[in-house]
């Protein structure tokens, strides 16, 4: 059986939806992993221990041992490490390094994991907490087959590796992040494309089989074939729409970039002025409310700029700021301001009121160069 064309954008729809999930969660993980896996071979290879491992942690207060240099044994392999318990809890502890001469006679841990290392053939090692933006995110551990004590060198190269894997982390997530946001746009794409043709050419054939239903009165078999197929262009807009919802639906933290760039996009299809959107960092997630503010927020700031402002060019920037996210709207100037210097606005008067709900800010203030910045910053929601 023939299929038609909105079963074709169906079936097309579908498998390019699963294969862009897939190709997300490898891009994913992949990264996480050469981040973490290249950590263990580099303590290694920076510092000459026998064995180099890192925990990635899973939950609060909790880290699994995945990624080893130099083991022979698999004991270690996917051990849970509680915070406290072990060299590795006791570092997530206190948030620094932790170094014993011979693990399982050292009396400043607990020996939960005497079984494993005595497996493993372990004797000295040091742990040292992965942190990023002042949180435990992983721990790297770098051991010897025998008694020994390690120096202050050791130490600080421990720590050296422990700040790369941190930085390594951090660029992960970001990649990640762009990766979504670019899924995201591509689906959003999408959804714009199918609906202005194959929603459209549905729509068209549906009309012509109502016209020439109506204009035929006296044959009855050609009556009821279009009676069948009006029912099925019914049924296919119907799939259409329910897969265009599907595009649609994301997250809010996932839409914010993507809708900030649209938004930049649209302000300079219709002005003609450049402007362009710089994600700085990886902000946490927001829920709907703060992801409408800042929306709302750099709609303001470009409607502002295009009645009154007559620059060279607008960026609209997103990132970790302080504790929160900041969302700023920059032009160069040329014209007059939508508010007085301070912020004043009616526009920017109501954005700031529902910032201060959130325990955040928004104003509105003149640059020495003639141009104008919007600024909101919102508290980490956690």
């Amino acid at each position: 059986m023939r299929q038609g064309p909105a079963e074709r954008a169906v079936e097309q729809i579908n498998v390019l939806d699963a294969l862009l999930c897939e190709r997300d969660g490898l891009l994913t993980v992949m990264d996480r992993i050469v981040a973490l896996h290249g950590t263990a071979r580099l303590i290694r290879a920076t510092t000459g221990v026998d064995s180099g491992f890192v925990a990635d942690l899973e939950s609060p207060g909790q880290a699994v041992v995945r990624w080893m240099s130099g083991t022979r044994t698999d004991l270690l392999q996917g051990l849970t490490v509680p915070v406290g318990q072990g060299i590795g809890g006791r570092a997530m502890a206190l948030g620094r390094a932790v170094r014993v001469s011979d693990y399982v006679t050292s009396p400043e841990i607990t020996h939960h994991f005497d079984a494993q290392v005595r497996g493993e053939g372990l004797g000295a090692m040091i742990a040292v907490p992965v942190i990023s933006k002042s949180r435990t995110v992983a721990v790297a551990y770098a051991a010897m087959r025998s008694a020994t004590d390690f120096g202050d060198t050791a130490v600080q190269r421990m720590e050296g590796i422990a700040e790369q894997a941190a930085t390594a982390l951090r660029v992960a997530g970001v990649a990640e992040s762009k990766a979504t946001s670019a899924v995201t746009a591509e689906r959003q794409r999408m959804q714009n494309a199918l609906h202005d043709s194959v929603g459209a050419l549905l729509f068209s054939i549906g009309v012509q089989v109502r016209d020439l239903h109506h204009a035929i009165h006296d044959n009855p078999a050609l009556e009821t074939r279009l009676s069948r197929l009006e029912s099925d262009i019914s049924a296919a807009s119907s799939a259409l729409r329910e897969s265009l919802l599907a595009l649609s639906d994301t997250t809010p933290e996932r839409a914010l970039p993507v809708e900030l760039t649209a938004c930049t996009r649209s302000f300079e299809a219709r002005t003609g002025v450049p402007a362009r959107f710089v994600e700085l960092g990886q902000v946490a997630p927001m829920d709907s409310e703060r992801t409408a503010l800042l929306l709302a927020v750099v709609r303001e700031g470009l409607l502002n700029v295009e009645k009154h402002a007559r620059p060279h060019s607008v960026i609209v920037s997103l990132g970790p700021c302080d504790g929160g996210v900041q969302l700023v709207v920059a032009d160069d100037g040329g014209g007059t301001a939508a508010a007085e210097p301070n912020g004043t606005g009616m526009g920017v008067r109501s954005l700031a009121e529902r910032a201060a709900r959130m325990a955040g800010r928004v104003s509105l203030v003149r640059d020495d160069d003639g141009g104008c910045t919007l600024r909101a910053w919102l508290p980490d929601p956690a």
